[in-house]
C-alpha cells in the first residue's frame, strides 16, 4: 500500500527521507501539503505470580503471556497552510483496539485513535476539532511510544479520561521572558472514541490550565518520560485539569463497560474528575507526580427506573510518582509508586522498578520492569515484564 502510494505521489511530491525514527516524510511541489508517515510496534513478554501462597514456594497462579501489545500507523503533517494540521492514527492489534460485538461501536474493533485538525487562526489561539485525547492526566497524554516503564500506571488505567470527540480551543502566552502558560477547554461527546448510538443526554467538559515557569523543555520533554534530552538548568511544568461528563454513560466516564437499563437505553449520572500533575527535568534527573480524583455527585451506584442496580462508576481518588535516573549516554533506572483509594473496588498500592536501555532514545528501545502489587494492605502478587519498541 505505501509503495503505492509513493509511486504516485512521485511526479507531484518530493520524498524527503530523515533520520530513523522521524518517519517518511512527502511534500508537495506546490508547498500545499506535507505529509508524515510512521509505523511502530511493541513486543512484550508479561509474567504474574501469586505471592500470597507461601506453602506453594508462590507459584500459585503462575501466567506468561507474549504478545504484541500495540502496532500503530501514524499520518500527520499540515494541509493547504502549515497553520492547519491534522493527525490519524490507526491502532492494528486486537489488544490495542478493542470493539468487536459492542452495539455502541457497531460491532466493529476501535481501530481509529486519532482523527482530528488543529487551526492555528489567530496569533496564539488554536482550535481543534476531531477525536484524540482529552486533556487529561500528564501520563495520559503522553504517547506510548514515550513512556518511561513498560505501560502506564495504575492510576492512569483506572481515572483516566482518555480519548473522545471533541471541540477544543486552547490558547498560551508567556510572562516576562520564560513564564510560558497553557489554557484549554473543550467539549465532547462523554462516551469515548469510535462510539456511533449519539447523544445520551449530556456532554463532557474540559479545562487545563499549564503553567512552566522556567519556560519551554527541549523537544516538547514536558510531555515524555524520561531525561533523553539533558536540561542545563532545571525545568518544571505544573497542570491542572477538572471534567465535567454529564450523564456519562460508562463506567469509568469515557471507557469502560456501558450503563444500560432495562430498555437498553444508555443511562448514567454525573461524573467529575480532577487531576494534578507535574514534570521535573534536570540534567540526568526526572521526576512526575499526578493525583486523581474521581467522583459522582450521586454516588458510584447507578440504579434502574425499579431500583435494580445496573452499573458502578469505578471512583475514588490516586497518587502516582515516578523519578528516573539516566547513567551514561542511553540508560535509566526509575522508581514508581501508585496508590489507588477506591470507593467500591478493592484498593491497591504498586511499586516498580524499570531498567531502560535506549538505543535512539525512545524510538529504539529495551524496557524491563519489575513490579510488586499488594491489595486491600496485603502483598499478594508480582509482574515482570520486558518489552522491546521500534519507531520509524
Amino acid at each position: 500500500m505505501l509503495f503505492t502510494l509513493f509511486l504516485s505521489t512521485n511526479s507531484t511530491a518530493q520524498i524527503l527521507p530523515a533520520k530513523f525514527g522521524k518517519g517518511l516524510n512527502i511534500k508537495g511541489l506546490d508547498s500545499t501539503f506535507q505529509l508524515k508517515i510512521g509505523f511502530r510496534f511493541q513486543s512484550l513478554i508479561v509474567a504474574d505470580w501469586s505471592l500470597a501462597e507461601a506453602t506453594q514456594a508462590y507459584t500459585a497462579d503462575n501466567d506468561v503471556t507474549a504478545l504484541v501489545r500495540r502496532s500503530r500507523l501514524k499520518f500527520d503533517g499540515w494541509a493547504y497552510t502549515p497553520k492547519l494540521k491534522y493527525k490519524l492514527e490507526l491502532a492494528l492489534t486486537n489488544i490495542d483496539n478493542g470493539g468487536g460485538n459492542n452495539d455502541q461501536f457497531g460491532n466493529a474493533a476501535n481501530i481509529i485513535l486519532d482523527a482530528h485538525v488543529t487551526y492555528n487562526f489567530y496569533k496564539n489561539f488554536y482550535a481543534r476539532f476531531g477525536q484524540g485525547k482529552l486533556a487529561g492526566n500528564r501520563e495520559r497524554v503522553i504517547s506510548s511510544g514515550n513512556l518511561q516503564f513498560v505501560d502506564r500506571s495504575r492510576l492512569n488505567s483506572r481515572y483516566t479520561i482518555d480519548r473522545d470527540v471533541f471541540l477544543q480551543l486552547s490558547h498560551r502566552h508567556t510572562i516576562g521572558d520564560n513564564f510560558l502558560v497553557k489554557e484549554s477547554a473543550s467539549i465532547s461527546s462523554g462516551e469515548g472514541k469510535n462510539h456511533l448510538t449519539g447523544y445520551n443526554g449530556g456532554f463532557s467538559y474540559t479545562y487545563r490550565l499549564e503553567c512552566l515557569p522556567f519556560g519551554k523543555f527541549q523537544s516538547k520533554g514536558d510531555y515524555i518520560g524520561s531525561s533523553i534530552k539533558r536540561e542545563s538548568s532545571p525545568k518544571l511544568a505544573i497542570g491542572l485539569t477538572y471534567d465535567n461528563n454529564n450523564n456519562a454513560g460508562r463506567e469509568r466516564g469515557q471507557v469502560g463497560k456501558f450503563i444500560v437499563n432495562s430498555e437498553s437505553d444508555i443511562v448514567g449520572n454525573d461524573l467529575n474528575t480532577f487531576f494534578a500533575d507535574l514534570m521535573f527535568k534536570y540534567q540526568e534527573l526526572s521526576i512526575m507526580m499526578e493525583y486523581a480524583d474521581k467522583k459522582s455527585p450521586l454516588g458510584p451506584f447507578v440504579f434502574d427506573a425499579d431500583e435494580t442496580l445496573i452499573g458502578e462508576y469505578y471512583t475514588g481518588t490516586g497518587i502516582n510518582v515516578a523519578m528516573g535516573y539516566m547513567f551514561g549516554k542511553d540508560m535509566e533506572i526509575a522508581l514508581r509508586y501508585t496508590g489507588i483509594d477506591a470507593e467500591v473496588a478493592t484498593d491497591e498500592k504498586q511499586y516498580t522498578i524499570v531498567f531502560n536501555k535506549f538505543f535512539v532514545g525512545h524510538k529504539l528501545k529495551i524496557q524491563t520492569d519489575y513490579t510488586l502489587i499488594n491489595r486491600d494492605g496485603r502483598q499478594n502478587s508480582a509482574q515482570w515484564r520486558v518489552q522491546m519498541d521500534i519507531h520509524f
